[in-house]
């Protein structure tokens, strides 16, 4: 797979930027089918830095309730968190 199909998105949350400033941690959407291999070489292609680990969180979907009825479903997500060499950065969003 190739690395812009691998990290859909990055993740902007107080949780995630938390991450990045404490222990230089990333955050990214990633593809349901990707493995960590596959993770760590698409950040490493695509911001040319170096990747120490890499740890991924699945989220299944889960049913929407509304007053005790379903009315549709949540979807479901997986997540990496990707922790970067000492002195790396990746500037997302930055000055945003």
């Amino acid at each position: 797979m190739d690395y812009s199909q691998v990290l859909l998105k990055p993740v902007v949350s107080e949780k995630a930027n938390d991450a990045k400033e404490q222990s230089n941690h990333v955050t990214f959407f990633v593809h349901p089918d990707s493995n960590k291999i596959e993770v760590k070489k698409a950040v490493e292609a695509a911001f040319d830095v170096k990747v120490e680990s890499v740890n991924i969180i699945r989220k299944k979907a889960m049913p929407r309730k509304r007053f005790g009825r379903v009315t549709g479903r949540i979807p479901g997500y997986k997540k990496a968190y990707v922790k970067l060499v000492k002195g790396d950065k990746i500037e997302i969003f930055e000055g945003v």
